[in-house]
């Protein structure tokens, strides 16, 4: 991707940009009255095809599985259930792509 003045944006930069926005918009709309579940869901896709390379496959599927349960459990903390279940949004895409990866790689050998 190309900016003005011609300065290129890598792919590391717009995954972790994608990661970092995805992150604070996760747990701003925990208190916020807009639903952008679909913004959340597509920086999640962005992030799993740009950011988690091979080796840390393991690790991010853990953590979002982590993630994943702890966000379904009922727990009402200042807010933290609706954090969780923004987090669970951006990072189920992420984790689909990711555990894709993973099986297709696995597969091919």
């Amino acid at each position: 991707m190309a900016s003005k003045g011609g300065n290129t944006i890598s792919k590391d930069q717009v995954g972790a940009w994608s990661f970092i926005l995805g992150l604070a918009l996760a747990i701003i709309l925990a208190f916020v009255a807009v639903d952008l579940a679909w913004l959340l869901i597509l920086l999640g896709i962005i992030v799993g095809l740009l950011n988690i390379q091979d080796k840390e496959t393991t690790q991010f599927l853990v953590a979002a599985i982590s993630l994943i349960v702890v966000g379904s459990a009922d727990v009402n903390i200042l807010g933290i259930p609706l954090i969780l279940a923004n987090i669970v949004t951006f990072v189920s895409p992420a984790a689909i792509i990711v555990a894709i990866k993973a099986v297709y790689s696995i597969g091919r050998k």
